[in-house]
C-alpha cells in the first residue's frame, strides 16, 4: 500500500509517486498542475525593468508566503506558456505552498538596464534597491501572498541574496545566502590573496562574459582551448592581457586592476552589510573551490554589523553547490559518512523558511551548525570560531619536523628550492582545464616529491588534534627575486594501514594518503598591503603573514600533520614572475628562476598559528 502524505496549504491529501516524494519534492508535471505562471517586467525606481517569473499555487484557501531569487544565469525558458524543470527551492518547497519569484538582475536577459559584475551597493540605484522594490511590487501585486518574503540563492545569486538584505524591506523576513561572493580581489572565485585564480576566471569568463545580441534566444559559444592540457595550455597562453583580445570586458577589468584598488574596494560587501532586518542563515562548504571565504566574511559581517538579530552560519563538507546537487556524502577519494546534504536541507533549511514564512515553531537553531571532517559529525556552537578554541602555534622546523614546541637551536637555519617559472608545481595530478573541485581533498603525494615542495610533518598523533577556525601562516623567508608567491597546505596524513574504498575502480591506494585539509597561496608583494605592493630586497629575511580560511578537522590518532610550502600551484593560480612588475603584461624575459628559503631558528621561527578545540 502506498503512503500518503498531507500537502501544507493545499486542500485535500495526495498520493505519493512520481509526482511527489516522501520529502515532499514534486516533478514538473505536478508543478504545472498546482501553479501557475506569470512573467511580469517589475519597475525599479529609476524606470528599469527587470524580467521576473512567478510561480503561484492554484489553491487559494490561505495566503502564501513568496520565495525569491535573483539570478544572472537567466530564468529561462522564456514565454507565457514555458515551464522549467523545477529547481532545488521549488522541488522541496512547492508542496508547502510557496510562491516563487525568479529574477534576472538588471541588464541580464529579459532584464533592461546595463549589467555590472558584482555592482557597487553604493548610490541610489543598486542590487539592494533593485530587491527591495521588487519585493515592494511583489508583496502589493501578486495575488493570495501572505506579506512574507524570503530570498535565496547560491553562488552569484548567493551574491544577490546577501545584497538583498542591506536596508532590508519590512516584509522580507529571512535569507539564506548560499556560498555568496564577498570579494572577488581577497579571496572569492578569481582571486586568492591577490593572485588570479587563472583556471577559473579564465573559463568563467570565456563563456559568461559574451555579449551577445539576442540573450534571451541565444547561448554563449563554448570556448575551444584545443587541448584537453590545461597545465600546457596556459603555460602557453602569453600575456594574460592579451588572452581574449580585449573581447571580454571584465577580463579588461581584471587586468586594469591588479591591486586592492578603488574598484575592488568599491565592490567589497562586508563592510556594506547593515542596517538588515531580516534572519539570515549562512551556507557554505569547507571544500568549496570558488566561494570558501565569502559565506565566512558575510556570517561575521552581519553579525558584527547588525547585533541582535537572527545570523545563522552553516558549514557542511561540502564542493560548490554540493549542498543543493549532492547527497555531499564524499568528495573525490575522502567520504564524510553519510548524506550531510539531506541534513542540512530537512533540519536546518526548511525548519527556518517555515518558522520565519509560514510561522512554524521556531527551531531555535544555534549559531554556527558546522561540519567536523576528519570525524564526520555535525556539531553546534553558539559562536564560530568556539569561544572554547585555544590559540597554539605548529612550528616548521629541521629535517622536515612539524612540532608544537619552537625551535631552540639547529644545524640547519633554513631549507631551500629553486622555483622555475618555466616548470610551475601543478595543483592537481591529473589533466583538467577548468578547476577541479577535487582538488580541495586532492592526494598531495604527487606534490610531496618534487624538489621545489618543502615537506614538514609530525610523527603519527598519539590523541586526536581538532583544528577549529582561521588559520595565520607566518613565514620566515628570503628569495633570490623581488618577488615570489608563498603556498602553504596543511595536509592530513592518513595512516599506512588505512582501508581502500570498496569498490575501489580508480586503485587508489589510501594508505598514507596525503589530504589537502586547507591550502592557499599569497603574493609575496601584497604581504604588507593589498592597495600598496613592495618588492622584495633579494636575500633579506622577510616576514610574510596572512591569514588562511577557516577549517575544521580532526586530525585521528594515527595519522600526521603536514605542512607543504611552494612558490607556485599552477595553473589555479597565475605564475609569478618572480621579479617585481605587473604580472598581466609581464615579458617572456620576466620570468626568472629564484632561490626561495624558509627559515627555521629561534629568532626567525616559520609557524601555523592555529585554534585548538577539545573533544
Amino acid at each position: 500500500m502506498r503512503s500518503i502524505h498531507r500537502l501544507r496549504g493545499f486542500s485535500g491529501v495526495f498520493l505519493l509517486g512520481l509526482a511527489v516524494t516522501a520529502r515532499g519534492e514534486i516533478d514538473q508535471a505536478w508543478f504545472q498542475s498546482h501553479y501557475t505562471r506569470q512573467e511580469y517586467q517589475i519597475p525599479m525606481r529609476d524606470g528599469a525593468r527587470l524580467h521576473t517569473a512567478v510561480y503561484a499555487p492554484k489553491d487559494a484557501s490561505r495566503k502564501h508566503p513568496i520565495l525569491l531569487t535573483r539570478t544572472p544565469y537567466g530564468t529561462g525558458p522564456y514565454g507565457p506558456d514555458a515551464w522549467p524543470e523545477p529547481n532545488g527551492p521549488m522541488r522541496r518547497y512547492a508542496s508547502e505552498g510557496f510562491i516563487f519569484a525568479q529574477q534576472d538582475v538588471r541588464g541580464r536577459y529579459a532584464s533592461d538596464g546595463d549589467f555590472v559584475n558584482v555592482r557597487p551597493v553604493d548610490g541610489p540605484v543598486n542590487d539592494s534597491t533593485d530587491a527591495y522594490d521588487t519585493i515592494d511590487w511583489l508583496v502589493r501585486r501578486v495575488p493570495e501572498n501572505n506579506g512574507r518574503v524570503g530570498m535565496i540563492g547560491s553562488s552569484y545569486p548567493g551574491f544577490y541574496t546577501a545584497v538583498g538584505i542591506i536596508g532590508s524591506h519590512p516584509a522580507l523576513k529571512c535569507a539564506i545566502p548560499q556560498a555568496p561572493i564577498a570579494d572577488w580581489f581577497l579571496g572569492d572565485d578569481f582571486h586568492q590573496h591577490g593572485a588570479l585564480n587563472l583556471a577559473e576566471a579564465f573559463g568563467f569568463f570565456a563563456t559568461f562574459g559574451q555579449s551577445l545580441r539576442n540573450p534571451v534566444q541565444e547561448r554563449p559559444k563554448p570556448f575551444l582551448y584545443g587541448t584537453p592540457d590545461g597545465y600546457q595550455f596556459f603555460l602557453e597562453l602569453g600575456r594574460l592581457a592579451d588572452a581574449f583580445e580585449g573581447k571580454i570586458p571584465f577580463w579588461n577589468d581584471l587586468m586594469a586592476h591588479g591591486t586592492y584598488d578603488a574598484f575592488w574596494q568599491a565592490r567589497s560587501l562586508p563592510p556594506r552589510l547593515k542596517n538588515i532586518h531580516a534572519a539570515v542563515l549562512v551556507v557554505g562548504g569547507w571544500f568549496d573551490a570558488e566561494d570558501l571565504a565569502g559565506p565566512l566574511a558575510v556570517y561575521r559581517a552581519v553579525g558584527k554589523n547588525n547585533p541582535g538579530i537572527k545570523n545563522v552560519l552553516v558549514m557542511g563538507p561540502w564542493h560548490h553547490g554540493a549542498w543543493e546537487k549532492s547527497p555531499g556524502d564524499r568528495l573525490g577519494m575522502v567520504s564524510f559518512g553519510g548524506p550531510t546534504s539531506e541534513y542540512y536541507r530537512e533540519r536546518i533549511e526548511r525548519p527556518f523558511l517555515l518558522h520565519y514564512l509560514c510561522g512554524d515553531t521556531n527551531p531555535e537553531l544555534p549559531q554556527a551548525s558546522v561540519f567536523e571532517t576528519g570525524s564526520n559529525r555535525w556539531r553546534q556552537f553558539d559562536a564560530w570560531p568556539p569561544s572554547r578554541a585555544k590559540t597554539t602555534s605548529v612550528y616548521l622546523r629541521d629535517h622536515g619536523r612539524l612540532d608544537f614546541d619552537p625551535p631552540a637551536s639547529t644545524d640547519a637555519p633554513y631549507d631551500e628550492y629553486v622555483s622555475d617559472p618555466a616548470k610551475p608545481a601543478p595543483y592537481f595530478p591529473e589533466i583538467a582545464r577548468r578547476m577541479v573541485k577535487e582538488y580541495m581533498v586532492a592526494d598531495q603525494r604527487f606534490a610531496a616529491t618534487r624538489p621545489d615542495v618543502l615537506v614538514y610533518q609530525t610523527p603519527a598523533l598519539e590523541q586526536a588534534v581538532t583544528v577549529a577556525g582561521p588559520i595565520e601562516a607566518d613565514l620566515q623567508i628570503s628569495t633570490t627575486g623581488t618577488d615570489a608567491d608563498w603556498v602553504v597546505k596543511i595536509i592530513d596524513v592518513y595512516p599506512p594501514d588505512f582501508p581502500n574504498p570498496s569498490p575501489n575502480p580508480s586503485r587508489v591506494e589510501m594508505g598514507g594518503y596525503q589530504q589537502l585539509v586547507r591550502g592557499e597561496l599569497m603574493r609575496g608583494k601584497f604581504r604588507d598591503s593589498y592597495e600598496r605592493p613592495r618588492a622584495f630586497d633579494p636575500g633579506a629575511v622577510t616576514r610574510v603573514r596572512f591569514e588562511m580560511s577557516d577549517v575544521f578537522h580532526t586530525f585521528s590518532p594515527g595519522h600526521r600533520i603536514m605542512v607543504q610550502v611552494q612558490s607556485s600551484w599552477f595553473p589555479l593560480l597565475d605564475r609569478n614572475p618572480q621579479t617585481f612588475v605587473d604580472i598581466y603584461t609581464a615579458r617572456p624575459e620576466d620570468f626568472t628562476k629564484a632561490t626561495q628559503r624558509v627559515y627555521h631558528t629561534p629568532a626567525n621561527a616559520s609557524r601555523l598559528v592555529v585554534r585548538m578545540l577539545g573533544n
